[in-house]
């Protein structure tokens, strides 16, 4: 199984790679994470944020390899507990597919992103830098993966 996470935005600071990068090292062979990043479009003082989320909507539709199921990160979306996602995981790696988890810019997704969606997330009601959220999401992929496999690395 392949998982895909398409972010929007720039360069990552050093401490975000190495995070990233450190779960992603953990990960079984078997769950394949793989990361797209969407450059910001432009902000100018008169660009609305529904164009911003259109035109970053469209570099990330692009992006989403065609056959993958597409679960959208969305302050919106359900909240799920370490151990739901857990069964989450389950759940993706036992249906065959892969997925693709979308996080937007700034101003967030675009309504197509979220109608392609087959679920939409929410990490937190907080509000949340998008470099933490890539730090947040790879460590708790990986502790779903933990929790399923057995691993001492989660302790209820």
């Amino acid at each position: 199984m392949r998982i895909t996470i398409i972010a929007v935005g720039g360069k990552m600071p050093a401490w975000v790679e190495q995070g990233v990068a450190e779960y992603q090292r953990r990960m079984p062979r078997e769950l394949k994470i793989q990361w797209r990043e969407i450059p910001l479009v432009r902000r100018g003082r008169d660009t609305s944020a529904d164009v911003l989320r259109r035109k970053e909507g469209e570099k990330i539709l692009k992006a989403i390899p065609a056959r993958d199921a597409v679960i959208a990160l969305d302050v919106r979306g359900k909240r799920w507990s370490t151990e739901q996602l857990a069964a989450q995981l389950t759940n993706w790696q036992m249906s065959g597919d892969n997925y693709s988890l979308l996080i937007g810019g700034p101003d967030g997704l675009s309504d197509a992103c979220l109608q392609r969606a087959v679920q939409r997330w929410s990490l937190s009601d907080l509000t949340m830098p998008h470099s933490l959220v890539r730090v947040l999401l790879s460590e708790q992929l990986y502790r779903a993966w933990t929790i399923n496999a057995n691993h001492p690395y989660h302790r209820e």
